[in-house]
């Protein structure tokens, strides 16, 4: 008789059960390994551009956050900030790429979120963000051959055109968009600053070994 489907999946075992070993029916080495394979990618000639990168600067209203801005009923600054954008910020440093932010505002929300992330090194009530970022850079003993940016308006471009690597958002304004290398697809406050975070760490080598470190150990 000719095996059909249905005979064919009836002689598997059942999901947990044991194989004919006594022990659980295991993966083969070919699909574990294919498990474990990042499934990210960037073309490799942008990779080059952000290779070598140590310093990563952050605007927040339309990177960090989605640019609106909404006020409580006492006249208070609310923002709404993305998990996927903290975490990445997270394994910057852990891939010894420092993070910096360099914001028009302050907010008690934002000094809140940024120390929760393990920020120190941020600029507040900052308009003219070059200079900022130029103290940052001696501070830190780095040159702008080894920073990067992501903004997503004018006051970012200053920033941006002197670092070796530019990013935005993908609802920049159109002349930041133009001025950087990579524009992304996801927009800001909804995963722009993780996909640059992203970026940064295949670009140094970092990001597969950061992520095999979430896998459980056996």
């Amino acid at each position: 008789m000719t095996p059909t489907l249905a005979t064919a999946c009836a002689a598997l075992p059942p999901d947990g059960a044991l194989a004919p070993s006594g022990g659980r029916a295991a993966l083969t080495p070919a699909l574990t390994h294919a498990a474990r394979e990042p499934a990210l990618s960037f073309a490799p000639g942008l990779l080059l551009l952000a290779q070598g990168i140590r310093v990563a600067f952050f605007d927040v209203d339309g990177v960090l956050t989605d640019g609106g801005l909404y006020f409580s009923d006492r006249g208070e600054t609310l923002k709404r900030f993305h998990t996927l954008d903290g975490h990445g910020l997270k394994l910057l440093q852990k891939a010894g790429i420092t993070p910096v932010v360099i914001t028009g505002r302050d907010s008690k929300p934002l000094r809140a979120r940024l120390q929760a992330l393990g920020i120190t090194e941020v600029h507040y009530g900052t308009e003219d963000k070059r200079p900022a970022a130029e103290a940052t850079l001696r501070a830190l003993g780095l040159d702008w051959q080894q920073a990067a940016a992501i903004g997503d308006d004018w006051p970012d471009l200053a920033v941006m055109r002197c670092c070796a690597f530019a990013c935005a958002p993908a609802n920049a304004h159109i002349e930041v968009r133009a001025a950087a290398q990579h524009v992304t697809q996801a927009r800001g406050g909804e995963g722009a600053a993780r996909e640059f975070c992203d970026l940064l760490l295949v670009a140094s080598g970092r990001y597969a070994a950061l992520l095999a470190g979430q896998e459980p150990r056996a």
